[in-house]
């Protein structure tokens, strides 16, 4: 039974702002407090998203969450109208408010890690939201993105959805931007997950200056859920030194696909252990390890220009493609990587470049702002088709776009109470564009 790989990219959210939360992202630290253009990011995604349905591939939509997050702000002791909630969190705690108007759900790479049928136990499509402990405002976000994934896919028959990990650090789970799947020509799957640190094993090593964001013991709590087994899993350390670099997730510094793994020299504690393991469970498969050394390109410049935060597709038989943001273009060391990796005959054949400039500006490449999910033919056709981009929905979502979000958003703008009423406006029009049903707690 063959698969097709779906992405299903994060719709940008109107508060998308600036506001540096995510200590261990450089980029986000970088930009913190500038003026973020809400209808520029969103309409960069839906450019992203409408090029690749145009290659050929599934694409599909998923919607925002609901911020300012007014519920959680109560939670936190602020009282009043929604506009003297907003005013009291903006002159007491200014970073709390921040982080319950995050528009950080974008990045749907962290959204959820998702196993294919063909991977499991029971043949179905099995879903688990990350629980995103390490950082506040993404902690406020599995409950309504597990919501929003039943919605776009419901049919319990091809189907299984599971509730996040316990909120503890022991536990701590980044979703999909720690997971590969690798495949051999009959789609025979081996999902690599890649952790940053153990919670119980004192003798594996971890950063000493940014956090490691996904434990051992969360990868194979996943692994465990969604009835995968030793025979199609691979659990290997990211390089604690190049987290202490500002590699804050494996997306940003590998990507696999296929029988494709692409990754920086620095990415792994322990790399000729891992390709073995894979070699050994993958038997059948020319496995393709294109490693990028560091006299070709410093972690810093990966870092970025988001070399290997890239969208790593399919498009023939042997025919990859590496969607890229437009900085690789322009950063010289990565420049002349690219155009050298492209004749080293390897199944990588091209290189697209595409501009989310507002997204990386906030710390996520084009790799971030989608989640990967493969699915058999009957997979897909159970799966809500409004959520799924072609001509017609993509010009609906931009029309929808225009009228409803901001061309700038300054820090100071999210105590704005006009800002919550824009957003609800948007969020309930696009719940009826999308088919989702009453998904927010504003609706419910």
């Amino acid at each position: 039974m063959g698969n097709r790989e779906a992405n299903f990219d994060g719709l940008v959210g109107p508060t998308h702002n600036y506001a540096g939360l995510s200590w261990g992202n450089v980029a986000s630290g970088q930009h913190a407090r500038s003026t973020s253009n809400p209808r520029q990011a969103a309409l960069q995604g839906l450019d992203k998203m409408k090029a690749l349905a145009d290659l050929g591939l599934v694409q599909g939509v998923l919607a925002p969450q609901e911020r300012p997050d007014m519920a959680t702000l109560r939670r936190l002791g602020f009282t009043g109208s929604d506009s003297q909630v907003l005013d009291q969190a903006f002159r007491e705690e200014p970073l709390l408010l921040a982080a319950c108007c995050s528009a950080s759900a974008m990045w749907t790479a962290n959204a959820a890690t998702v196993s294919p049928g063909a991977d499991t136990q029971d043949g179905r499509v099995h879903f688990t939201p990350a629980n995103l402990v390490n950082k506040f405002h993404r902690s406020l976000e599995h409950e309504v993105t597990g919501r929003l994934l039943r919605r776009v896919f419901a049919d319990e028959t091809y189907f299984c959805h599971h509730p996040a990990l316990p909120a503890h650090e022991d536990f701590g789970d980044e979703g999909a931007a720690n997971h590969n799947r690798l495949h051999d020509d009959n789609n025979r799957g081996l999902e690599l997950f890649v952790y940053g640190r153990s919670a119980h094993r004192p003798d594996v090593p971890a950063p000493r200056r940014y956090p490691a964001r996904q434990t051992l013991e969360a990868s194979r709590a996943v692994a465990r859920l969604h009835g995968l087994g030793e025979h199609n899993t691979v659990f290997t350390q990211q390089n604690p030194a190049v987290i202490d670099q500002g590699v804050f997730h494996n997306d940003v510094i590998a990507v696999g696909n296929g029988n494709v793994l692409f990754y920086h020299q620095q990415a792994f504690v322990d790399t000729p252990a891992m390709q073995d393991e894979i070699r050994r469970k993958l038997p059948d498969t020319e496995m393709h390890f294109i490693e990028v050394r560091d006299d070709e390109v410093p972690v810093a410049d990966a870092v970025s220009s988001y070399l290997f935060n890239t969208q790593l597709v399919t498009l023939a038989p042997g025919h990859m493609a590496l969607i890229a943001p437009t900085e690789c273009a322009e950063t010289p060391s990565v420049k002349r990587y690219l155009e050298r990796l492209t004749t080293m005959h390897t199944p990588i054949q091209e290189v697209r470049f595409m501009d989310v400039k507002q997204s990386m500006q906030n710390g996520g490449g084009p790799a971030c702002l989608r989640l990967r999910v493969a699915m058999s033919d009957a997979e897909l056709a159970a799966v809500n088709p409004a959520c799924l981009l072609d001509e017609r929905l993509h010009q609906r979502l931009t029309d929808w776009v225009n009228r409803h979000y901001r061309d700038r958003l300054s820090p100071d703008d999210l105590r704005d109470p006009a800002l919550l009423t824009e957003s609800r406006t948007a969020l309930d029009e696009l719940t009826q564009l999308l088919a989702l049903g009453s998904v927010y707690p504003f609706q419910r």
